[in-house]
């Protein structure tokens, strides 16, 4: 298909800084507002409790004066391992979560924000997705102009986003407009990958292999669809009953392959031997449509959010093995940006919005909506970050310093670190 131009829009992007004369108040300085709620234990059953954080924090022991540069060293020298290294890299970062706040936010879209990218090698930057097909490339480290891309509006629904890792100036969607394609950012159809020619079909996820150069997409109907980047394609097989909500490749074996859908189950792969609908390796039945299935930055775990009111942690290696669950609230509703917990790029941490519910079992009257972090092995809750002058519900879930807000894209950074941008 020939490449077509994408209209751009005439709107200027709205980003604000906050404010910094006026300190915002901490979860903890919001106790009374809060429910509080002991940090259970794991058990035989390796549940885990998501409740507040208040007495889960009183056991985190970080001391403030940890020195990365000291345990560096020490790991140099032979005198500590790297995973008690890792270990004490995660409780300085966590103890640093107190002094984040947010210091810029944006609303550019006419509809709400759908998904979400960071840019592969700069960090200050992101491509956001909106409802109406509308997307930007903002670098919040710098003070110009967004770039905006128009979208066609109703029907254009932007369902999945990703950076093409070998040519960042592009980039892959998946929409309800019934493409999958790759794009620039001058607004070009550079190729189109899968097109339904209907609007009773479209597609809802996405995500691309740099090293098999390969891009795997799932539709409304449960077909899951490989291609090359060339855009030839592998194959195109149903292998689900519904909705597939979630692709994703496993970072470090891209052969391996998750799926989530509404049908209730996650679905592991290995492309190399995929024959039909039935040839997959395991399937991980749930008791509620799986909203997404993320696999940890080492590839080891399998995080899969619900929608309803739980986060599984699977081991790849033992996926028959009773998987961690951790009751987190989060519910799924229709003009809500599903809820989907990730992982921290850089910590065996989990992260996710939380959307209080008042049948969940330990909710109390004016629980907040934070964003909860959890520790990816034990299931414990960490932290809570908050902000009270953004106090709606955080419905998209990318790392820890950007998550979306209804119409809003809000960065966190460190407290110190805002007072020098």
């Amino acid at each position: 298909m020939a490449p077509r131009k994408r209209p751009e829009t005439q709107k200027t992007p709205e980003v604000s800084v906050r404010p910094k004369s006026k300190r915002s108040r901490s979860p903890r300085e919001l106790e009374p507002e809060a429910k509080k709620l002991c940090v259970k234990g794991p058990g035989s059953s390796r549940r885990f409790d998501s409740g507040c954080l208040w007495a889960g924090l009183a056991s985190l022991q970080v001391p403030p004066s940890y020195s990365i540069v000291r345990a560096l060293h020490q790991h140099k020298l032979g005198n500590a391992a790297w995973p008690s290294l890792q270990q004490g890299l995660q409780q300085a970062f966590l103890h640093s979560l107190a002094s984040y706040r947010i210091f810029q936010k944006a609303a550019p879209f006419d509809r709400r924000a759908t998904s979400l990218a960071w840019h592969p090698t700069h960090p200050s930057t992101l491509a956001v997705g909106s409802k109406g097909g509308d997307i930007m490339l903002w670098n919040f480290g710098i003070k110009d102009k967004p770039t905006f891309i128009k979208g066609i509006g109703a029907g254009g629904s932007i369902t999945g986003l990703k950076f093409n890792p070998l040519d960042t100036n592009q980039f892959f969607t998946s929409s309800m407009e019934g493409t999958t394609r790759l794009q620039d950012f001058k607004g070009n159809t550079l190729r189109v990958f899968t097109s339904s020619g209907t609007c009773n079909f479209w597609f809802c996820s996405l995500d691309v292999s740099a090293r098999s150069r390969m891009v795997v997409t799932g539709d409304n109907v449960g077909h899951v669809i490989l291609l090359n980047m060339d855009g030839r394609e592998l194959w195109n097989l149903r292998m689900h009953k519904k909705k597939v909500t979630h692709v994703a490749l496993n970072p470090c074996c891209d052969w391996f392959l998750a799926t989530a859908s509404v049908d209730q189950t996650v679905k592991i792969w290995d492309l190399r031997q995929v024959r039909g609908k039935s040839s997959f390796l395991h399937s991980l039945p749930h008791s509620h449509p799986v909203n997404a299935a993320c696999f940890s930055p080492d590839g080891a775990q399998l995080l899969t959010t619900d929608q309803k009111s739980e986060l599984r942690v699977y081991s790849a290696s033992q996926w028959d093995c009773p998987p961690s669950l951790i009751p987190h609230p989060h519910r799924h509703f229709q003009h809500l940006t599903p809820i989907k917990a990730t992982w921290h790029p850089r910590y065996n941490l989990i992260v996710v919005g939380r959307y209080p519910d008042p049948n969940f079992k330990s909710c109390t009257p004016h629980e907040l909506r934070t964003i909860d972090v959890f520790d990816g092995n034990s299931g414990k809750m960490m932290y809570q970050l908050y902000d009270p002058e953004s106090s709606g519900i955080i419905s998209v879930r990318f790392g820890l310093v950007s998550l979306l807000l209804g119409y809003h894209i809000l960065i966190w950074s460190q407290e110190e670190a805002g007072r020098r941008t």
